[in-house]
């Protein structure tokens, strides 16, 4: 097999490796396009790589290295007006923060995320940031806010299939019998 020499093909290599579940080949082809576009000065394909970069690191367990590859990428994203890959960069930085066990940082960025999903009409995408913030305040036992969260991201939803439509009603029942009468 030859090596892939422009960042398509290097994007191709990387995205089978991540297919396959081969996620630091992943990582390492998702750098290699990184490092292409940098050098072809295109920061926009360079920062999306990164965050690619990102989440294949996730995936393999490295969360320092994912946490790295990503700092910086929502602001050149953020620069170029580009909000929906800011979101996502925001999120992929929370996620590794979430896994270093950096729980405030990580809530204050996803919440940006979500803010900003929200604000691009990008409803699916808002509530899946919304379920992460709501499951991080679960384990941190405030469940009160973790059900809020919940029946938020739920109603952001553009479909709700039958399991979260019960989920939904379950979570409004219970809201409704905890208020103080």
């Amino acid at each position: 097999m030859t090596e892939p020499t422009t960042p398509q093909e290097m994007i191709a290599q990387a995205k089978s490796a991540y297919e396959a579940e081969e996620f630091t080949q992943a990582a390492a082809a998702f750098a290699a396009a990184q490092q292409a576009y940098t050098a072809a000065n295109d920061p926009l394909n360079a920062a999306e790589m990164a965050n690619n970069r990102s989440v294949a690191l996730l995936k393999a367990g490295n969360a320092q290295a994912a946490l790295e590859a990503v700092l910086g990428t929502a602001e050149i994203f953020a620069q170029a007006n580009d909000q929906h890959r800011q979101a996502m960069a925001l999120g992929n930085q929370a996620s590794a923060l979430d896994e270093l066990k950096k729980y405030d940082e990580a809530l204050a960025l996803y919440q940006q995320s979500a803010a900003l999903f929200q604000q691009l009409g990008e409803r699916d995408l808002q509530a899946l940031v919304l379920k992460r913030i709501s499951n991080m305040q679960f384990r941190h036992k405030r469940r009160t806010e973790a059900m809020s969260t919940m029946v938020d991201a739920l109603n952001a939803q553009t479909r709700l299939d039958l399991k979260d439509r019960f989920l939904l009603w379950l979570l409004r029942l219970v809201g409704k019998l905890s208020t103080p009468r």
